[in-house]
């Protein structure tokens, strides 16, 4: 999205072309719409995506004992992997990655991404020691970056506003599917290769990097069919077309200037010197705060707070940037208190279920003896199932709650945050391993139900042009703060207490606060998505 098109959402010349009345109404006849049965296949074929996404992404946890053991590490360290490892770099690259998406073709974007990640997978399973697994999991949040930002903008055009919760709730259920599926995969294949090869097989590996190869390999070949997908016209399903930069990667060079370390201080001098005067003040308050915490919490956290310093340091620097770039992007999304309510709601809720996600199949293993295959069928399976059903019904549920209530989807994301609690004390709770993992069912399908209500709020609350950057923002939230957060705080308390229970236990005390901004955010979003085309008028 260039300057001009973030400042002329409004105007009749550069970015926004109006769609006759007629093409904007849902049952439209533009010739140019993808047909509904052709936008069923498109978000099929990402769905399979997104569960990859997510296999390559999660398949860490159910090999998390064996890798802490193999290669020495601590839950504080195995939390890092499974968390900030891969979120902050998933973080920080989806912004730029999400301005690429609203310039350039998004189909082809998803298919470099697709393919880099699941290299990257692969070479996780070559990994030696700590750093070595540690530069994959970079590796893999750099290429998982591109997929959700170019799915969302994907989605807004080949569905109307009308079902547009629906599909991108259908879309995230990739994330339940991906995530039961590598428990059950990772168990599966790391027993069966110990089995076989005792003493490690071909190249000298051993179960869990066997595990990661053998996930990683099928996305190379998916890149291909995703690369046969037709790229619709932006904003034709909104009635509002949208032309894009004519100079798409000058742009995407030019946005990881504004948030990559260290180009960020190139980028802030390129604005002046009271830009890079406080690019350079916010970057030593952001050192000092990580050096205090690696020394409160060991040098072995080392990379878990230099990370979350370089990710914090990276989101004031674009946000600062994008204030002066492009305040009309800027007011919709940093400067819409809907936007930032539901953002920081939903990173809340994602801090929970990625950490409880993430570290139920360690718990497990750990407290009921339960081998990987036997995790990996149960609780693999309630994962998938509760959060496939979860996620579609709280899409459907958001969508119709919608039609009566302009805040109705904020409802269904205040139920996704209350209702996992209780479940969640007596399943740590029990000795009884049928019951917990019925309660785990329970969870898995009450957090997924929030998925689809968050992502379509969002989106609605911005231009069609500015989607991308939207979904970008979005996830820095539920990556940069749920995943890069979540893991590591439930291994640090496990660490301090030597309870890997009461670490899971302290993510109740992060329910009220999310409730506080779901109420906030129910009170501001009616308006806000009602005015956005006025104040995008307004800022040009």
């Amino acid at each position: 999205m260039s300057d001009q098109q973030a400042e002329s959402v409004s105007s009749p010349d550069a970015s926004v072309t109006s769609v006759h009345a007629a093409a904007s109404q849902e049952g439209s006849t533009d010739p140019r719409q993808p047909s509904r049965s052709y936008a069923w296949y498109a978000l099929s074929v990402m769905v399979l995506v997104y569960i990859l996404n997510f296999i390559d992404r999660q398949i860490l946890s159910i090999l998390a004992n064996d890798i802490k053991a193999d290669l020495g590490l601590d839950d504080a360290q195995i939390g890092f992997l499974g968390g900030a490892a891969f979120g902050v770099f998933y973080a920080l690259f989806g912004i730029p990655l999400g301005r690429l998406a609203d310039n350039w073709n998004r189909i082809r974007l998803m298919t470099i991404g697709l393919t880099l990640w699941s290299a990257m997978t692969v070479a996780s399973g070559f990994a030696r020691n700590f750093a070595g697994l540690g530069a994959a999991r970079f590796g893999v949040g750099v290429g998982e970056a591109s997929a959700s930002p170019a799915a969302y903008s994907l989605i807004s055009d080949y569905f109307p506003k009308s079902q547009r919760a629906t599909a991108i709730a259908i879309y995230s259920s990739g994330l339940y599917l991906g995530a039961g599926l590598s428990l059950f995969l990772g168990g599966k294949i790391a027993n069966w290769w110990n089995e076989a090869y005792p003493g490690g097989g071909l190249f000298g590996l051993v179960g869990w990097q066997a595990a990661f190869v053998i996930v990683g390999l099928p996305g190379l070949l998916l890149a291909f069919l995703v690369a046969t997908l037709k790229e619709p016209v932006r904003g034709i399903s909104d009635g509002i077309e949208s032309q894009t930069s004519p100079h798409p990667f000058k742009d995407f060079f030019a946005e990881m200037m504004t948030v990559i370390p260290p180009f960020t201080l190139i980028g802030a001098a390129s604005r002046g010197v009271r830009a890079l005067t406080g690019n350079l003040v916010f970057g030593a308050l952001t050192a000092l705060v990580a050096y205090g915490m690696i020394r409160l919490t060991g040098e072995k956290n080392m990379p878990q707070w230099v990370a979350m310093g370089l990710g914090c340091y990276a989101v004031y620097s674009w946000a600062t940037s994008l204030r002066e770039r492009a305040p009309v992007t800027f007011r919709l999304i940093w400067g819409t208190p809907a936007f930032i309510y539901t953002g920081l709601a939903c990173a809340i809720t994602s801090l929970t279920s990625y950490a409880i996600g993430f570290w139920t199949p360690p718990y497990v293993e750990r407290v009921f003896g339960i081998g990987k295959a036997e995790i990996g069928l149960f609780v693999g399976g309630a994962a998938a199932v509760g959060g496939f059903i979860g996620v579609i019904a709280g899409g459907k549920l958001a969508d119709h709650l919608k039609k009566r209530n302009p805040g109705g989807r904020l409802l269904v994301m205040m139920f996704s945050t209350l209702a996992p609690v209780i479940p969640l004390i007596v399943a740590l709770n029990t000795s009884n391993f049928a019951l917990f993992v019925g309660l785990f069912f329970i969870m898995a399908t009450t957090t997924s139900m929030a998925i689809g209500a968050a992502g379509a709020t969002t989106q609605d609350l911005v231009m069609p042009h500015m989607r991308g950057a939207a979904a970008a923002t979005f996830f820095l939230g539920t990556t940069l703060l749920g995943l890069g957060m979540g893991p590591y705080m439930v291994g640090q308390v496990s660490e301090l207490t030597g309870s890997l229970k009461s670490g899971m236990l302290s993510l109740l005390l992060l329910a009220p606060l999310c409730m506080v901004l779901l109420i906030l955010a129910y009170r501001k979003v009616p308006e806000a998505e009602a005015t956005v085309e006025t104040r995008a008028a307004e800022g040009a």
